[in-house]
Order: C-alpha cells, then sequence, then structure tokens
C-alpha cells in the first residue's frame, strides 16, 4: 500500500518545495501573479476588445436571417445562434408519410458565401409493412444545392437592405 501511495505521488510530480519570498501568500496576490504570467484570466482584460466593440447577434447575420426564413416551414428542433447550428425536426410529404427528411444547417462563417455554410441531409425510410422498421441514411441531394444557393440570395439581399438602411 506504502508502495503504491509513493508511485501515485511520483507520478503526480510529488510535493513540490515553494519558495514563499517569490510566491505570495495572499489570495489576490497569487491570483494577480499567476494573470500576469499567463497562467489565469482578468475580469478586467476580458472586457478589452481593442479599442473596438463588435458585437455579432443573430438579427444582425444575414445568414443566420436568411436560413431561418427560407426554413420557416419546416419545424426546427435545434436553433443555436452560438454553436452555429439549424437542425429541423423529420418532415414528410402528405404523399408520402414512409419517408422523411431531416436538414442539420452548420455555420463555418458569417460571410456571405457558399463555402459558409455546410448542409447535410438524412432520409428515414420506413416500410410500408411495418412503420417501426426504419432506416436513417446521409443523402447527397439536390435539396443541398438548393438550400444553398436560396439562403445565399436572401442573405445577399438582407445585407444589401441592412448597408442601404445605415446609409439613411
Amino acid at each position: 500500500m506504502l508502495f503504491v501511495t509513493a508511485l501515485l505521488l511520483n507520478s503526480c510530480g510529488g510535493i513540490k518545495k515553494v519558495d514563499t519570498r517569490k510566491t505570495p501568500i495572499k489570495g489576490m496576490d497569487r491570483a494577480r501573479k499567476n494573470v500576469e504570467e499567463g497562467r489565469g484570466i482578468s475580469l478586467k482584460n476580458l472586457t478589452k476588445r481593442g479599442g473596438s466593440t463588435n458585437y455579432e447577434f443573430s438579427s444582425s447575420n444575414p445568414m443566420w436571417r436568411a436560413s431561418l426564413e427560407i426554413l420557416d416551414f419546416l419545424p426546427l428542433v435545434t436553433v443555436d445562434y452560438s454553436g452555429g447550428v439549424i437542425i429541423t425536426d423529420w418532415y414528410s410529404d402528405v404523399s408520402n408519410n414512409n419517408d422523411a427528411i431531416k436538414i442539420t444547417l452548420r455555420f463555418l462563417s458569417n460571410e456571405v458565401q457558399s463555402n459558409s455554410l455546410k448542409i447535410i441531409v438524412h432520409q428515414k425510410s420506413c416500410s410500408k409493412d411495418l412503420p417501426t422498421s426504419c432506416s436513417v441514411n446521409k443523402i447527397d441531394s439536390k435539396i443541398e444545392e438548393e438550400l444553398i444557393v436560396s439562403i445565399i440570395k436572401k442573405a445577399a439581399l438582407l445585407e444589401k437592405q441592412d448597408k442601404d438602411k445605415k446609409k439613411k
């Protein structure tokens, strides 16, 4: 048992001797020293942004707004602006209840460009005889391309409208 304890302490680096002349005793002084050495953070430093403040809200992002407007006919399961993800619920056409699609939209950038979006389409196909027997597959379809084109066009229009408003 003693051998195991010694082995564990040794693998953790053991017990370090600390020179109290170089290491402050008070908590605030230690915290300040850690921040100065780059081993901690300071609330004062977090609020500094290099002179200019640039807040990015979902309502000011044309790509985000365009995506929500284009996908507004689908039920949405996850809408996470900070994570840059929109996920729809399973959607099936009235004429075919055995097949459904689910769309995942990932934002790779805030720029209004086609490479700023990654769209993944999944298809769920269920057996007509046994509705609980379903398979889900990622598919390559025209839906991805059509969505990207629609979102980019809408985002470009929204961006132009925003610039025109700022000019007034």
